[in-house]
């Protein structure tokens, strides 16, 4: 009963609320409550719902925004206009008061003279538009009644009289031409149309063209059924320098250009028809020079020199890359193809660097501490673009709790050095191959060392050698062919080496010392495109381990392979996250996210490295839990012991989150989130009973929900998420929906979870 009532509630909130804001309203005026469109058509037309909301956007001003049918803008400024509104009424009213809008802020006939001028630009001509208002107490809509004639279609689509070589090239563009027989007249398509042409002609070398010297004309008068030809026409007195293309006639590098530099004679270096003009050698042009892709003699192309300058600035070695043009020709008779000199000036960033981070660490298991992070770089190391870096890391981690787990603490070192070639390092050249960017070529080589109080000693060696490129502004790739990483298992406590005798699985995970294999990352990421109003993002990893090494293995026994007296692991495993978020109006957005994993041991393992194992739960997972304090499937721990906190992790992973994230005030943004997920193990444990994925695996997903607050700052975010749990795996079938606002888990991150 008490559920029932609750519409009732929310209704009686919102009459009150109305009645609050009526009181307010002048006498004689009504608050305007915003249009409504009828459109009917004499002929059928395509896609009229995209015409209709067209027409919507026409009709200004817009109705005081709603919230579950009450005005809190406006409610705000209302309050405020008393002689003593007080500073919270200020202050809400300062970040999302609105001035009320009335009927009589409306010229109706205006707006219908905008409805038929918009549906003229889309070939409706001679329409009839009436418009009705309907009045409720203090409020009023407009309904606009549209009746359109037949539209004028097209018949014929030609080229005008042009001169020779400019019309040859147009005429070459039309077999991609977005204007087809039997289209509707529509302005829209016709800007579209020519801004098409004056791509293609930029990138046939019409250096001083664009799409405002092209204009369409329409004659009515051949037909009598409402059809038009359309004729594409130059505007008069077009410059005679834009109708005639330019071929780039030298090239000119500066690869250490500065104000302060500029004018000094520097020695020039010819390499491929390309003058490097530098007072000291400062990045060898042979090295340079690939990531240039106009040649002397080429038609101009806007494309290429974006790509240019994207494939420079790649190289992080440049803080600016910039390309100008220079006209050099000086005849102009709108016949003659002309030539321009490319100039690309680089200023570089400061060779060395010096990065320090100071980061306060809280985690969803109770542990909080410091780590220094400091990073040295030295870029051009070879003068090839070569970059540098070397980092060190130091953290100290302890767990704030009672009972049997205080004093618990952590102490990580770490060193890694990368070095980072802007080419291809491969027996035979294939750099040119990639037009977008040509690929990295990334040495690393690192040590940590773990230390875990009461617990063990963890001391593990990674290095790798692979390539990263981008195909183009949404995909990257990295390949990493040689992958290999040792880790060894020291100074374990009697209580560490009880929980790995009654775990034989995890003590597995910790004895292959020797991890070497291949590991491939693909992005695909629209989410820093903004002018896409529904981006994706998708990110599959796969990695695999111990096949190359079984090969020099001839070991017949029953005794696990090893490899260079060392025993190696075997594995494949991939896992694929998808992102798709939802823009529902200014900073706002829904977000949802889907992840799987899979990690399948084989061969030479019994397990996954420790390492390489999933986990769920935490700041970046399903916040209603602590990290790595869910599953394996509906496991249960025997009690919060410290073992819990290796133990919880398994071969399969699946996650399902969604968030809509909303701003508060400056900023400050809001979020209301639900997260859903598991881990499993693809064999049976006896250590962890009930954690094998099976068919049931639906009612083992743990679920909570939460908001959050964050604090967006140029896109560095520091988040805050309070989540409760909603269901819980490990309860008994029948008991495990709990929702207990009482025991909420507090997140403190940075970034956001996804």
């Amino acid at each position: 009963m008490k559920n029932a009532s609750i519409p009732y509630l929310l209704l009686f909130i919102s009459i009150t609320y109305s009645c609050s804001i009526h009181k307010f309203i002048p006498q004689g005026e009504k608050l305007y409550d915003g249009a409504e469109i009828t459109l009917k058509s004499e002929d059928t037309i395509n896609h009229i719902h995209k015409i209709k909301e067209e027409l919507e956007t026409v009709i200004h001003p817009k109705p005081n925004t709603t919230l579950l049918g009450i005005r809190p803008g406006l409610y705000f400024f209302y309050k405020t206009q008393k002689q003593k509104p007080g500073f919270i009424y200020k202050f809400l009213n300062k970040k999302f008061g609105e001035k009320p809008v009335y009927l009589s802020n409306i010229n109706k006939e205006k707006s219908k003279e905008l409805l038929d001028n918009r549906l003229k630009n889309r070939g409706f001509f001679k329409n009839e538009i009436s418009y009705k208002i309907t009045d409720n107490n203090k409020t009023a809509r407009i309904e606009y009644a549209i009746i359109t004639k037949k539209p004028y279609t097209l018949k014929t689509y030609q080229i005008d009289s042009m001169p020779f070589a400019i019309q040859r090239d147009i005429k070459e563009t039309m077999n991609k031409s977005l204007i087809k027989k039997g289209d509707r007249f529509d302005l829209s398509l016709f800007k579209i149309e020519r801004e098409r042409i004056d791509r293609k002609l930029k990138s046939k070398g019409y250096y001083n063209f664009n799409a405002g010297f092209l204009i369409f004309e329409a004659d009515t008068n051949r037909y009598k059924n409402k059809k038009f030809d359309l004729f594409l026409r130059l505007k008069k007195e077009v410059p005679k320098k834009s109708i005639v293309p330019y071929s780039i006639n030298s090239i000119n590098v500066y690869p250490n250009y500065s104000l302060e530099t500029e004018g000094v004679i520097k020695d020039t270096i010819v390499h491929n028809d390309t003058k490097f003009i530098q007072d000291t050698i400062f990045f060898k042009p042979k090295r340079l020079s690939p990531h240039i892709l106009f040649k002397k003699g080429q038609l101009y192309n806007p494309k290429t020199s974006k790509l240019t300058s994207n494939r420079l600035s790649s190289i992080g070695t440049y803080k600016f890359v910039t390309i100008r043009y220079k006209e050099i020709d000086s005849i102009n008779d709108g016949i003659t193809p002309k030539k321009i000199d490319a100039n690309v000036y680089l200023s570089p960033l400061n060779k060395r660097a010096l990065r320090l981070e100071l980061q306060g660490v809280s985690k969803s298991n109770s542990f909080i501490g410091p780590t220094l992070l400091a990073r040295y770089s030295n870029r051009n190391l070879f003068k090839g673009g070569e970059t540098f870096n070397l980092t060190t890391t130091a953290g100290y981690e302890t767990q704030i709790v009672s009972g049997e787990n205080a004093g618990l603490s952590s102490i990580q070192l770490g060193v890694k050095g990368d070095l980072i070639f802007p080419r291809v390092l491969f027996p035979v050249n294939i750099g040119n191959d990639f037009k977008y960017a040509i690929p990295n070529t990334k040495i690393s080589i690192g040590g940590e060392f773990l230390d875990r109080s009461k617990l063990y000693s963890l001391f593990s060696v990674n290095t790798s050698f692979g390539y990263n490129w981008k195909a183009n502004r949404f995909v990257y790739h990295e390949l990493n062919p040689i992958n290999i990483n040792y880790v060894n298992l020291s100074n374990t406590t009697q209580e560490f080496d009880a929980i790995l005798k009654e775990n034989p699985f995890l003590s597995n995970s910790f004895q292959q010392k020797f991890i070497a294999g291949l590991t491939y990352t693909f992005i695909y990421n629209e989410l820093n495109d903004n002018s896409i109003k529904k981006p994706i993002f998708f990110n599959t990893n796969i990695d695999a381990a111990g096949n190359t090494l079984s090969i020099f293995d001839k070991n017949n026994s029953e005794e696990p392979n090893t490899f260079l007296g060392l025993e190696y692991a075997q594995y494949a495993k991939v896992d694929v996250d998808f992102r798709y978020h939802l823009k529902i109006g200014k900073d706002q957005r829904i977000v949802t996210r889907l992840f799987a994993g899979l990690g399948l041991p084989y061969g030479n393992s019994e397990t996954l490295p420790f390492s390489k194992q999933y986990f769920s739960g935490g700041p970046y997972s399903v916040r209603a839990f602590k990290s790595r304090s869910l599953g394996p499937g509906s496991y249960v721990p025997k009690n919060n012991d410290t073992g819990e906190f290796f133990d919880r992790v398994g071969d399969i992973r699946l996650e399902a989150n969604i968030e809509y994230r909303f701003p508060l005030f400056s900023y400050f943004k809001g979020a209301v989130f639900a997260d859903a997920g598991n881990i499993w193990l693809t064999k049976e444990n006896e250590a962890l009973r009930n954690g094998t994925f099976s068919s049931d695996f639906i009612s083992e997903l743990g679920v909570g929900t939460g908001a959050g607050i964050r604090v967006d700052i140029q896109n560095f975010v520091i988040r805050f998420d309070a989540a409760i749990p909603i269901r819980k795996p490990f309860l008994p079938k029948g008991e495990r929906f709990d929702f207990n606002l009482k025991k909420p888990a507090y997140n403190f991150a940075i970034g956001y979870p996804f």
